[in-house]
């Protein structure tokens, strides 16, 4: 009878323990490295300057940055912190102040943290060549207020929306997830929701043509000695 008792009482033991992995591992956000296996792939890190994809604590709030980028076209990298890592899509038409206007958001490899503080070229023929600048960076938040666990989930459900401060990104935001194109990419659209912020007609991305760190162009930029390498693949 002893010999049963104990049976059972480490058999519902085990059971326990199984419950907490489980509900545990559903808490907790996939491996950063694991979400930059793609960006590490295409970088060969013996011989560019850019940053390796290693994980990188989050804050207590959460960065976001926008990169003008003249590369085989010239498009808007759109990157989120999440997770310790940026979610990243790319902007070809870059963000918009018109909440009629719907921008087309391609969604790339998650890039490291420190990604944000790049602004240089990259030499071409290497992957992604060309002049980056720092159009805007900031701070974001979920809309509803309710924390990073709620961006979480608006970014699982593809329906993302988010609150910035930036010095031109500002007021209530929205990434909502379409479809996938043929290569499996997923595409997203970014859109300005209707605040007080909100300009019909606007062209921010036409009027604001300098980086928000060093005040340079395009050109400026693309004249300067900060060259990055990477090992396209």
């Amino acid at each position: 009878m002893a010999t049963a008792k104990k049976t059972t009482k480490k058999r519902a033991t085990t059971a326990r323990k199984r419950v907490v992995k489980k509900a545990a591992a559903k808490k907790s956000p996939a491996r950063t490295e694991d979400t930059l296996d793609v960006y590490n792939a295409k970088r060969d890190f013996t011989k560019t300057a850019e940053p390796a994809g290693r994980a990188k604590k989050t804050g207590k709030q959460l960065q976001f940055v926008i990169q003008k980028h003249a590369a085989s076209h010239l498009h808007f990298d759109f990157r989120l912190e999440l997770d310790g890592v940026m979610k990243s899509w790319a902007v070809p038409k870059g963000p918009s102040y018109d909440p009629t206007v719907k921008r087309l958001a391609m969604q790339v490899e998650d890039h490291p943290i420190e990604y944000n503080e790049f602004e240089g070229t990259i030499p071409k023929g290497q992957y992604g060549g060309g002049t980056v600048m720092i159009w805007d960076r900031g701070t974001y938040e979920a809309e509803s207020g309710d924390g990073v666990d709620a961006v979480r989930d608006g970014y699982k459900r593809g329906d993302l929306k988010i609150t910035m401060h930036g010095e031109r990104m500002q007021g209530s935001w929205v990434l909502v997830r379409t479809r996938r194109d043929p290569k499996g990419r997923a595409q997203w659209l970014l859109i300005k929701h209707r605040d007080h912020l909100a300009m019909a007609g606007a062209d921010i991305v036409a009027a604001v043509q300098t980086s928000v760190v060093s005040g340079r162009t395009m050109e400026e930029i693309a004249k300067g000695d900060r060259v990055w390498n990477s090992n396209r693949r």
